[in-house]
């Protein structure tokens, strides 16, 4: 794996733990879609492609995470200036 891909694992892993903090599941299915978030059945829920690059899947993430909003919780600055600063 290179390592640039290790970098985006690693940044969907606290993506995913974020999305969990505003108790919102993620969940990687396999179909024809893009992805995002939405509200299933009552439970908020990001869905992803897991056909999808892990480039995709992390702009996935931050796509939905800018939509939920996160300014109420504790983020290392780091990702926080991912999840505010990347323009997709």
């Amino acid at each position: 794996m290179k390592q640039k891909e290790k970098e985006y694992q690693q940044l969907i892993e606290d993506l995913r733990e974020i999305a969990s903090q505003k108790g919102i599941k993620v969940r990687f299915e396999k179909g024809d879609f893009n992805g995002g978030y939405c509200i299933l059945k009552s439970e908020r829920v990001i869905v992803i492609n897991k056909m999808a690059q892990t480039q995709r899947k992390l702009i996935i993430l931050v796509e939905a995470l800018k939509e939920i909003g996160v300014e109420d919780i504790y983020i290392n600055p780091k990702i926080r200036n991912i999840i505010e600063n990347v323009e997709i």
